[in-house]
């Protein structure tokens, strides 16, 4: 059997090597032959709780390129430096990155909205058409103090999407706010490198940009810590997409508003988002609590009624059963005297030919209204539940 992963021996999530132990546990096969020990497992945390499971199964643990057995201390050795050497990777790799990123040049990873990366510079340069819809956001922040969600609903409204073909949302909108690659700056770990590329936004309207946010942000945090909540939130289905309504705010001339709103609408827009309505969270709430009110003060005769007739049903029952086991008992007494009784003819050695008979018959009479007697005292009093009478 061959068991073979894609993927790095740094984990032991790897289906292959999960199906192996699988194998070694049903004793397929005695001997697990690996290339080499790092591809089997670069943790010697990991590698010892995988050898001890192999140890457990009886199956045998080999390298075909190195001599490892982890029985001596030069196999154990030989575990600790493929850790080390998987460290050791990992340090001149973060290494190499954070030269690169001295330079101003690409580390890799996924590239920001507003820019394309220039394969000959090895860096960032402005994307033409995405760079106008960066200069756009902080336009419509900083010059027409609208709000992100404003924003997003904007540009979702004219089809501009994400560099992932996302709408636009409040968050993705804040998110690029705080950027500060549009400035022209590089950070990579606690690297900073201004102007390593093109910049999109000026440094003033940026710091502006922040200043508001900032204020705003504790605006923000003084409504969250108001009383004031949405009592609601999760507890209604949009039947459009099934998302749940959460509590937002609208503020007007005088007041502020509070509604319930699909979450789709509320993150995306109505473009974007669902279209069904919203609800004014004070009447909606005001609706329910009127409800409720209604159903525990008028609903309490129905309840009671419930209540009523059950322990009526059980009361006849209850009846039917004693009547029966009285008769039983009786019964059971009757045919217990003729058993004494025959038993006595057989002591004395009296019984004629047809005791056989008698006493099968005996036997049968003293057993069976035992036994139903049994299941007439079997039900439960649903008074008696948990030792606490039903309250009506």
């Amino acid at each position: 059997m061959v068991y073979s992963d894609d993927a790095s021996g740094a984990s032991t999530d790897r289906p292959q090597l999960q199906q192996a132990l699988r194998a070694a546990r049903a004793g397929l096969f005695d001997t697990l032959l690996v290339y080499r020990v790092d591809r089997f497992s670069r943790s010697l945390r990991d590698l010892t709780g995988l050898l001890d499971e192999l140890a457990e199964a009886q199956v045998v643990f080999r390298s075909a390129t190195e001599p490892f057995d982890t029985a001596t201390p030069v196999g154990r050795m030989l575990g600790v430096f493929a850790e080390f050497e998987r460290e050791t990777i990992i340090d001149r790799v973060i290494a190499g990155m954070e030269r690169t990123a001295a330079k101003g040049l690409w580390t890799g990873g996924q590239r920001p909205f507003g820019y394309r990366l220039d394969r000959t510079l090895d860096g960032l340069v402005p994307d033409p058409g995405e760079a106008v819809t960066v200069r756009k956001i902080f336009d419509l922040y900083v010059t027409d103090r609208l709000g992100t969600k404003t924003i997003a609903g904007r540009l979702n409204e004219q089809g501009s999407r994400t560099r992932l073909g996302k709408p636009w949302s409040a968050h993705t909108v804040e998110m690029l706010l705080t950027n500060r690659i549009y400035v022209g700056e590089k950070t990579f770990r606690d690297i900073v490198v201004p102007d390593a590329h093109e910049p999109i936004v000026d440094l003033a309207r940026f710091d502006i940009a922040q200043q508001i946010l900032g204020r705003r942000s504790a605006e923000i945090g003084r409504r969250a810590a108001n009383p004031s909540s949405y009592t609601l939130t999760g507890l209604i289905r949009c039947p459009q997409c099934g998302r749940g309504y959460i509590g937002t705010a609208a503020k007007g001339r005088y007041k502020t508003y509070r509604y319930y709103t699909c979450w789709s609408q509320a993150r995306y827009g109505t473009k974007a988002g669902c279209c069904i309505h919203r609800f004014n969270a004070d009447d909606l709430e005001a609706a329910v609590s009127d409800a409720l009110l209604d159903f525990y003060t008028t609903g309490h005769d129905l309840i009671t009624d419930a209540i009523t007739r059950f322990q009526d049903n059980y009361a006849a029952s209850t009846a039917a059963k004693r009547e029966q086991l009285a008769t039983l008992t009786g019964e059971l007494r009757d045919n217990t005297a003729v058993v004494d009784r025959y038993l006595s003819a057989f002591e004395r050695g009296t019984l004629d030919d047809d005791a056989p008979k008698i006493r099968k018959r005996s036997r049968s009479c003293r057993t069976t209204p035992s036994d139903r007697c049994s299941n007439c005292r079997s039900p439960q009093s649903p008074e008696t539940t948990n030792g606490q009478p039903p309250t009506g």
